[in-house]
């Protein structure tokens, strides 16, 4: 047989790596690359979900919200219901992380170090429901404040003797089975998994927009 020269080992080689080279997928970014979107159907909770831009790429997962319904951008907040409108994140709790507005630890009275201590297991040790489960909030929390709008009127405060905060936020759930029901006292809650991945790509300042195409508000 005889054998390839220098020259046509590099030309063979060019064929078969080449174009698969250029074909690699493009790095999918860590953080955020635009607003998160949460679109909610009253109609049929089911269907609700929401969408995790970063880069090209496009995360969607299902979501659950308040157990009376929605409320109408800028109009108010209330106890069971999911308020419409644009948000921007200003905190992100969980058993591992602390990330929180300077201007809300300091509304809190407490220091970072005492809040980063205690302030999400206290949240997520209340058993809001009676029914003698906690954890209410699965493994995380990423709290929402509204941009250009009614301000929320939650603050931090002492429940069954535990200091927490209460806010409009999304976290997860106890029971992913509740996921994509209105069974919420407010808040958007998703499944661990996805969670998870909001948890790792989410920072302070990153924009969130609710909306219910076709959905009614009051």
């Amino acid at each position: 047989m005889r054998p390839f020269s220098t020259l046509a080992l590099l030309a063979l080689a060019t064929g078969l790596f080449g174009c698969g080279t250029n074909k690699q997928p493009k790095p999918v970014p860590a953080g955020v690359t635009g607003p998160i979107r949460i679109e909610l159907d009253p109609k049929d909770p089911s269907r609700s979900f929401g969408v995790l831009p970063r880069g090209e790429e496009r995360t969607i997962f299902k979501v659950g919200f308040g157990r009376n319904g929605i409320t109408c951008a800028g109009s108010r907040f209330e106890e069971g219901y999911t308020p419409l409108g644009r948000f921007r994140v200003n905190a992100i709790l969980s058993g591992t992380t602390f990330v929180m507005d300077p201007a809300l630890i300091a509304k809190s009275g407490k220091s970072e170090a005492e809040l980063r201590k205690m302030l999400f297991g206290n949240m997520n040790a209340i058993d809001f429901d009676g029914d003698g489960e906690s954890g209410e909030y699965g493994s995380g929390y990423v709290s929402l404040e509204p941009v250009d709008s009614v301000k929320q009127p939650f603050a931090f405060n002492t429940y069954d003797g535990k200091f927490r905060w209460y806010s409009f936020a999304i976290h997860g759930s106890n029971d992913d089975n509740r996921i994509g029901q209105k069974v919420t006292g407010g808040c958007v809650n998703v499944a661990e998994p996805d969670l998870k991945l909001l948890l790792s790509a989410v920072k302070l300042g990153d924009e969130v927009v609710i909306n219910a195409p076709g959905g009614k508000c009051v």
